[in-house]
């Protein structure tokens, strides 16, 4: 069996530009998530940075900063998972075999 290191050295640089185009396509598409039945929206890129946040001002309450607060903690959270499953799936099939979130090169992994 013959060992092949400059087709592998081919391979390796294939992926990583496939890699590299994965992580761009998906950086540039946005995702939302809202918590409080929409009075709370975040949205967040694949790259997993958060790119905006709304507050409905009906959920702006003087006497409740705390609910206020859960409500943008929920979104971004929430947000947050789905860029990262956005990530996740430009990856898949880029990958061999499973590394258990791309053995932490995703944002939050």
């Amino acid at each position: 069996m013959n060992f092949d290191m400059n087709k592998m050295l081919q391979q390796a640089q294939r992926m990583q530009a496939e890699l590299a185009k994965a992580q761009e396509e998906a950086a540039s598409e946005v995702v939302e998530a809202s918590a409080g039945g929409g009075m709370v929206t975040v949205k967040a890129n694949g790259a997993g940075e958060v790119v905006s946040i709304t507050i409905d001002p009906k959920a702006i309450d003087p006497d409740d900063p705390e609910l206020l607060a859960d409500l943008v903690l929920a979104a971004v959270n929430e947000a947050l998972r789905s860029a990262r499953g956005l990530m996740e799936t430009k990856m898949s099939g880029l990958i061999p075999g499973d590394l258990g979130g791309l053995g932490g090169l995703l944002p939050g992994s």
